[in-house]
């Protein structure tokens, strides 16, 4: 199948907005609870009438400050019941949202504030207001800047209370469908920040149509924590539809004690990233060894697999079923726990989560419905849903989007989903679609007769962790370049754990850091790779990559090579560019070394 256009499931009005689903519940349902909020080891809950006046008492607090429709406003913070207070309060005004994420670099951060013409920034702790203040001398057009946790919500409303509040109501109805809601920067493949602008018309087409598909996972009867950074568009599409399908939702950025977080929230689906699947499984064999019951945790593995896989082929048969009701009682019930006793589904995406670990979960009894999206759409393009699940795929296309495999094997999108452009400071985005319609999404993949999307590899070379953060190797790599002791740096990390490099030698600039070394002239590269006088230069020049990033993109382990790279060795093209795969085929042990524990 070269081509599938699934209808949408809804229409699209011009007076639909992303606030609209939290009005409608605060008139329709207003005792409903909207959001349990993390009060200390308790989880408070916040009625859908309450939620509704509190962003409306911020609203105002927006207006008195003078906040506009159109404005940009910054939102730099970890993932707290605040984010949503606040997004949605921007919105109520007509304003745009402009995430940053918590860990970003102040170069990073200057640069999102100047080219979005920020004119406030709310900014969680004095950490990252210090970073906001560091730079305000390149911001002529901010005037604005709120720390939460010095008060920042509590001065608004304050602050607003002079504020009529049918000033917002008529902020809200004036806005329309196709004004920008939000402008997220993500990592183009130069490196430098792109500002994908979405419209409400975007966010609310993708959330709107794939609700319908998810009954059971998201309803009234649901709940979920959301644990990922809200600056990060996957984590803010299940915020909105938490909001509008009434799913409670709780926020916590404490990663280190998220299991003791799942117990005492109890949610029934999470939205993660492979790496945390990872993590949990191998917690699980991990402990099962040290606890010498390796060999039990291995056949369970085993049968959960098994079951999984026997659901797409009829059915487990009678031995299989009692073997996993077994392993239920002794390892499954245990896994479980470990999400809080509840968690029955789970959403995955931002990189590939892989077949195995997708059968072993279902096989655990939490099915992890794999997806595959971009910012730039919204971002969710197709997701496995209940009744429609082929593991090792990411799903169908979406109600209302039509996906194209193009004669490279890249896939095409179209649809309300696409965003509208590239923000780039004149205030009307850059379309970014052809003379058709189509985003070209940079990504290869095939669609096969049931219509089910899966992905081949990656045309582009922007790089995503298994953790599912998108990081653009050439920033990293030109600054580690500019150190004059290096002649090549290959960053790598797709799909693994963490950024990390291979580096070579500038053999014209060898001699002299022999001498200053105070080491034998003789001495070849080969010799020293793993010289700590040597790895000590090189990680100077790391560490000056690493300050223009977030930690998250950061440079954390690297290795030297033995001799650099050449067009006759084969690792360099005649224009002098890397060729990647040529280097990871003629260095699988160096880079096996760079993610094997010390």
């Amino acid at each position: 199948m070269r081509e599938l256009s699934v209808p949408a499931v809804i229409d699209i009005r011009p007076e639909d907005h992303l606030t609209g689903p939290l009005w409608a519940n605060a008139e329709k349902t207003p005792t409903a609870v909207a959001v349990l909020r993390d009060a200390g080891r308790r989880w408070s809950p916040i009625t859908c009438a309450a939620l509704k006046q509190e962003v409306v008492g911020v609203a105002r607090g927006l207006i008195a400050a003078g906040i506009a429709p159109g404005d940009r406003v910054a939102l730099m913070s970890r993932t707290r019941y605040e984010w949503t207070l606040i997004d949605y309060a921007i919105w109520a005004v007509g304003a745009v949202t402009v995430p940053v994420y918590e860990t970003s670099s102040p170069a990073q951060v200057e640069w999102i504030l100047r080219d979005s013409a920020a004119v406030a920034c709310f900014v969680e702790s004095g950490a990252h207001a210090d970073i906001v203040t560091g730079v305000r001398g390149q911001l002529p057009a901010l005037t604005q800047l709120w720390q939460i946790e010095a008060g920042a919500v509590e001065a608004l409303i304050a602050a607003g209370t002079e504020v009529d509040a049918d000033q917002v109501e008529q902020r809200r109805r004036a806005a329309r469908v196709d004004d920008v809601a939000t402008i997220i920067y993500t990592s183009g493949t130069t490196g430098t920040p792109k500002g994908c602008a979405l419209s409400h018309r975007n966010m609310y087409a993708d959330i709107a149509n794939a609700l319908p598909l998810l009954g059971g996972i998201f309803d009234r009867e649901t709940s979920t924590l959301l644990f990922l950074p809200l600056a990060h568009a996957f984590a803010r599409l299940i915020q909105i539809g938490a909001i509008q399908a009434q799913a409670q939702l709780g926020h916590t950025a404490d990663l280190l004690n998220l299991p003791a977080t799942f117990k005492e929230f109890r949610p029934t689906f999470i939205l993660s990233v492979p790496r945390v699947f990872e993590k949990v499984y191998n917690s699980a064999r991990q402990k099962a060894d040290k606890d010498g019951k390796g060999a039990i945790f291995a056949r369970a593995e085993k049968i959960a697999i098994g079951y999984s896989e026997a659901q797409d082929t009829g059915g487990p048969g009678i031995g299989l079923r009692l073997e996993h009701a077994l392993f239920d009682k002794l390892v499954y019930g245990k896994l479980r726990a470990a999400l809080g006793g509840r968690c029955t589904a789970a959403m995955s995406g931002g990189a590939p989560l892989g077949a195995r670990l997708a059968h072993f979960f279902r096989g655990v009894g939490v099915t992890v419905y794999e997806g595959y999206g971009l910012t730039e759409t919204s971002p969710a393009i197709s997701v496995n849903v209940p009744g429609a699940v082929k593991l090792g795929t990411v799903g169908r296309p979406l109600p209302g989007v039509t996906v194209r495999i193009a004669e490279d094997g890249e896939i095409l999108v179209r649809g309300d989903i696409v965003f509208r452009g590239y923000w780039d400071g004149s205030g009307q985005p850059v379309p970014a679609t052809d003379p058709e319609g189509w985003l070209h999404t940079g990504d290869l993949g095939n669609l096969d007769d049931g219509g089910f999307l899966t992905i081949t590899g990656r045309k582009k070379e922007l790089i995503v962790t298994a953790g599912g953060k998108n990081v653009a190797p050439a920033a990293l790599e030109d600054r580690v370049r500019a150190h004059p002791l290096v002649s090549q740096c290959m960053v790598i990390g797709d799909q693994r754990p963490f950024i990390a490099a291979l580096v070579t030698i500038d053999e014209a600039a060898w001699p002299g850091w022999l001498e200053s070394a105070g080491q034998p002239s003789t001495a070849t590269i080969a010799d020293l790779c793993d010289d700590p006088a040597l790895r000590a230069t090189i990680q100077t020049a790391i560490d000056d990559a690493n300050a223009a990033v977030s930690q998250a993109e950061a440079i954390r382990s690297f290795r030297v090579l033995p001799r650099d790279f050449t067009e006759a060795t084969g690792e360099l093209t005649p224009s002098l560019k890397v060729k990647r795969q040529v280097v990871l085929d003629m260095y699988p042990d160096e880079v096996a070394a760079l993610y094997t524990r010390r």
